[in-house]
């Protein structure tokens, strides 16, 4: 049966307007919740809603399957108003298999949609999730809509008339890969969402190549639509309008897209070519996959064969004049932390990009965390200076890409970019901007020197950035290396009131980087009991929390920092203004160290370490106490 747009909207049965709804689906690795939390996101940025994403899933390639540690989830909050999170309580839930239900109940909010698979519910399922028993079978689920659906089953004789080229109809094991777009035609019934985007997707990725596997998903995706429709268990579904966005073109864009997209246009805007020297790593890698398809833009990936490699090679290509760009998460920056040193003491742009995860060690590969600042800080030998900046969204990463290299540029000076899990696999909608109207990025190189005159390779301007001098340019001939330079001639230098000299302009080059960034800016009361200082992917839960509890009555405001090395130049006066500064972070006091350090005022610290972002309850409640506790 066919079904148009139009239909796909219309119900027989009432239908409910809600402002915004959360969802999740849950079920092994290779159950494809990726995948369908994808187009389900991706439908939703079409209806015009605002979105933000949270995608959850194992280390291993193909974890154990039915196990509670093999289980893979994918979050999307949806929404008619302006949102910051993937939301913190669920109103409907998919799960797929019994572990996916006991790892993911709890986040279900009372008299939330439960819909599960009842076919995987079977002693062998049981047993491998570890229980002795039915959980849907049990009382605790009474406050619950609990609606079981033999998805398995439906989605077999969805597509029991598929053929494949030979003619043959399709085993069990492929008839059964069917069964999330039987899931994702279910929820786009409760939700009313269009089905046409994700047919569409499904004739594009295989329409040419695999026509069966189209029908067969196209077919289940339809018929969980249908059985939404005409199963007695659900009493209405739900309508939620398109949010009241800026007019303009937008994309459905991931942290790690925009930081590659951000990459390329920072290139154009500067007149270079960019190149990439990296090394394959969780969460990181998606940016390496996603520059390698614009070779057309002059971009060059380079996969190395391990992070020393990867970065040296980066060195290599700024020192040739290009725009220079190395990648990794935690472990590999690690490795890159000697050639990061050599690019600072050399003095060339770079852009050092970390993908933070869970740690220490090999940690948590696909678990975001915030663990990584004092590395991004201090993880090199010796004083070695650099400037530090932070992504708060996924769509901010593109402009977050542009300033770095701005910087990075304009001071001669490596720049760290930090990201985490959280940003880089999330996802929002982006209005794709006009580059024209960007900002242009300004490079120029020295040219020949005259007869008789000499080259300073280190000599600088007002920024303290010494030039960047293009090998084979004729007169510009000049000393690179990792031992001390000389002032003015690069020459190796062993006195020690050079070395001294030298470090300190290093320093000051960083410190005076914190008059060339904008300054922090503060949402709500401009003084008063408490400021929250936020800073990368905890933007959105802050911001919301923070928002929530000036409504509730509280004096509270909120700061997010973008640069953490420097700091912004105004930072220290705004934390004088607040009785009390509370700083969420997602490792054990980090930010807060340094800000203690700084500027010797009290912070108060919310830490998590649970491979997970904040909930916006989280921080609600950490505000209410802090504040109370001023009385």
């Amino acid at each position: 049966m066919s079904i148009t747009p139009q239909d796909t909207l219309h119900s027989d049965k009432d239908t409910e307007s809600l402002s915004g709804a959360t969802v999740r689906l849950a079920g092994d690795s290779g159950d494809g919740m990726q995948l369908v939390g994808s187009q389900l996101t991706n439908t939703s940025a079409l209806a015009g809603n605002d979105v933000a994403t949270f995608p959850d899933f194992p280390a291993e390639i193909r974890a154990p399957r039915g196990t509670r540690a093999g289980v893979s989830g994918f979050q999307l909050q949806f929404s008619s108003e302006d949102i910051f999170t993937p939301g913190d309580e669920l109103d409907a839930l998919v799960v797929m298999n019994p572990a996916a239900l006991v790892t993911n109940i709890g986040d279900l909010q009372d008299r939330g949609v439960l819909i599960a698979n009842e076919d995987s519910f079977g002693e062998k399922d049981l047993k491998l999730a570890n229980l002795d028993h039915n959980p849907l079978e049990s009382d605790k689920l009474n406050k619950y809509t609990v609606i079981k659906v033999p998805i398995t089953t439906l989605t077999r004789e969805a597509v029991k008339e598929v053929k494949n080229a030979d003619g043959e109809t399709l085993g069990t094991k492929e008839a059964d890969r069917c069964k999330n777009f039987f899931a994702l035609g279910i929820i786009c019934w409760l939700y009313g969402r269009d089905l046409e985007p994700t047919i569409r997707f499904l004739d594009d990725k295989f329409g040419k190549k695999r026509p069966d596997v189209a029908e067969a998903n196209t077919l289940a995706l339809k018929a969980g639509w249908h059985y939404g429709e005409t199963a007695e268990l659900f009493e209405r579904n739900y309508q939620v309008q398109a949010a009241d966005l800026t007019p303009g073109t937008y994309t459905n864009v991931m942290g790690n897209q925009a930081l590659a997209w951000g990459m390329v246009t920072a290139a154009h805007l500067s007149g270079k070519e960019l190149f990439y020297g990296s090394y394959p790593i969780t969460p990181a890698s998606p940016v390496l996959e996603e520059l390698s398809n614009f070779k057309n833009y002059g971009v060059k990936t380079f996969q190395a064969e391990d992070e020393i490699a990867a970065v040296c090679s980066a060195i290599g290509a700024a020192f040739g004049g290009s725009m220079a760009l190395t990648g990794s998460s935690g472990p590999g920056i690690a490795l890159k932390g000697e050639a990061m040193g050599l690019a600072m003491i050399l003095e060339l742009p770079l852009l050092i990009l970390n993908v933070q995860r869970g740690g220490p060690s090999t940690g948590l590969p696909t678990k975001t965390e915030q663990s990584d600042l004092l590395q991004a800080m201090f993880g090199r030998n010796g004083e070695s200076p650099l400037p530090v900046i932070a992504a708060r969204s996924p769509s901010d990463c593109f402009d977050v890409a542009q300033e770095a290299w701005r910087i990075s540029s304009r001071f001669m000076i490596p720049v760290i970019i930090l990201s985490d899990g959280y940003i880089a696999n999330g996802a929002e909608p982006w209005k794709i901007p006009d580059v024209n109207e960007l900002d242009k990025i300004p490079i120029s190189h020295p040219e020949a020197v005259a007869e008789g005159e000499t080259f300073l390779p280190y000599s600088r301007n007002e920024d303290l950035a010494r030039p960047w001098a293009l090998p084979g340019t004729e007169t510009l001939m000049h000393r690179v290396g990792g031992l001390e330079k000389e002032d003015l001639t690069g020459n190796v230098s062993y006195d020690p009131e050079n070395h001294q000299h030298m470090t300190n302009i290093r320093q000051e080059k960083v410190d005076r980087i914190a008059l060339a960034v904008d300054p922090v800016e503060v949402t709500g009361p401009e003084s008063g009991d408490l400021l929250v200082l936020s800073w990368g992917g905890t933007y959105g839960a802050c911001t919301t929390a923070c928002r929530r509890s000036r409504d509730a009555g509280l004096s509270v405001a909120h700061a997010h920092l973008r640069w953490l090395s420097p700091f912004p130049a105004n930072l220290g006066d705004i934390l004088k203004r607040y009785r009390k500064v509370l700083i969420p972070e997602l490792n054990m006091g980090q930010l807060s160290l340094l800000i203690r350090s700084r500027f010797l005022i009290d912070t108060v610290s919310l830490n998590k370490v649970k491979g997970k972002p904040f909930k916006v309850s989280e921080v609600m409640s950490k505000i209410r106490e802090a504040v109370e506790s001023l009385d």
